[in-house]
């Protein structure tokens, strides 16, 4: 990924010297930072560059006069001041090399925060997390996921890489049901992100190792008595046995998994059980599942953003099948939602085919992301025939943008 250099005007940072840690004025420094302009998803620190935003997708280097370098030392001071007096996270950044927590800024932003340890030096990675719930309309979410507020049972799993959006479209999911629905809502994150305040629901929300040490152990203890749980993500099996069980007993159970689509999905779920046992969980799960939506966000033709491509599989006799029984060739989830459009389904190609006819992503972008690339040139090949798309590439052009 290329980097390009924005210089601003001096920060706190400048203070101190070349041999020990300086003092990085670090609420005004990550203030700055954000202020440099729009579309940031992170903040980054590395040892021998200057901080860095993402803004969307590529990095930015800002070099505030006295932190244009960035030493072992600068970054280690960083880490342990946003972890303040935190035990947990210093004990695991100790003991495991690397560290997830929360950070805030009153009145300017929270982030999740993820520091690690690299060739013996600390580097950190700050995802900001809006101030305000995103709702459906601002995520420009397919309607058939309202469907998920009426549910009373079942699992929902949204999937996508690092970065795609599935925390916020679980907070625009909650937060709709958070407006409609008087039920006890729980949520067991690492870390807490978005803030939910109670409407017509009561909702807690649980840290994992400041509330509670594992997943697992927050989801065998029901007491609390939820409708909706909420688990941060499904990590691994003891996690993903006792979402199901959870889901067959009456709660509405919502998670994430890092798969790129519906299909991996369930095979990335079955696959962490022993084969023996692969059976039964294809079942259950085909019995549990109520909706798969897997995310990829890709930069917008007019560079203002990026935009979120959304396959959504639905739960319904014919997916069920297909979930219980494995795919096979023509029995495929793909096929089904294929041919699921009037129930709300979608797959990313065939988005990707929408936006690029309607101008708000390039094909050259669009094939990047594509599940089947060579599957998606030949359909998409009427308008790769048409003379008004075909225009010649100018250097460092894309050929697919406007002149």
């Amino acid at each position: 990924m290329s980097t390009t250099t924005q210089t601003l005007p001096e920060s706190p940072a400048a203070a101190g010297s070349q041999e020990q840690p300086r003092s990085t004025g670090l609420p005004q420094l990550i203030t700055a930072m954000l202020k440099s302009g729009g579309h940031i998803s992170d903040l980054i620190f590395s040892p021998g560059r200057a901080p860095q935003v993402e803004k969307s997708g590529q990095l930015v280097e800002l070099k505030f006069k006295g932190l244009e370098n960035l030493k072992p030392q600068d970054t280690r001071s960083i880490a342990y001041e946003l972890m303040g007096k935190n035990e947990t996270p210093i004990r695991k950044l100790e003991q495991e090399g690397s560290a997830d927590l929360s950070y805030g800024i009153d009145g300017v932003a929270r982030f999740r925060v993820n520091i690690f340890r690299q060739r013996g030096s600390h580097a950190i990675v700050m995802r900001v997390i809006p101030d305000n719930i995103p709702s459906f309309d601002d995520l420009k979410l397919p309607a058939v996921l309202q469907e998920i507020v009426e549910l009373r049972n079942g699992i929902v799993l949204v999937t996508g890489p690092t970065g795609s959006g599935k925390s916020s479209t679980l907070a625009a999911i909650i937060d709709k049901m958070n407006q409609h629905k008087a039920y006890h809502i729980l949520t067991i994150e690492d870390p807490i992100e978005f803030l939910h305040r109670h409407k017509q629901a009561t909702i807690h929300q649980r840290e994992l190792h400041s509330d509670t040490p594992t997943f697992s152990l927050a989801l065998r203890a029901l007491r609390q008595a939820p409708k909706v749980i909420l688990v941060g993500e499904m990590r691994d099996r003891e996690t993903i046995e006792i979402a199901l069980e959870a889901s067959e007993t009456g709660h509405l159970v919502l998670s994430t998994l890092h798969t790129i689509d519906a299909a991996k999905t369930v095979e990335r779920i079955v696959g962490v059980f022993p084969l023996a046992d692969q059976q039964a969980i294809r079942t259950r799960l085909g019995k549990a599942f109520r909706f798969i939506v897997s995310q990829r966000l890709l930069p917008r033709k007019d560079g203002n953003g990026r935009i979120a491509a959304v396959e959504v599989l639905k739960s319904t006799m014919r997916t069920r099948d297909y979930v219980e029984k494995g795919e096979s060739e023509g029995k495929s989830l793909l096929d089904a939602m294929r041919d699921g459009s009037n129930e709300g389904m979608q797959h990313f190609d065939a988005e990707l085919s929408k936006y690029v006819r309607e101008g708000r992503v390039s094909f050259d972008v669009a094939m990047g992301f594509a599940t089947n690339a060579g599957n998606f040139r030949l359909e998409m090949q009427d308008y790769l025939d048409d003379p008004q798309n075909r225009r010649p590439k100018a250097p460092g052009t894309d050929p697919d943008l406007e002149p």
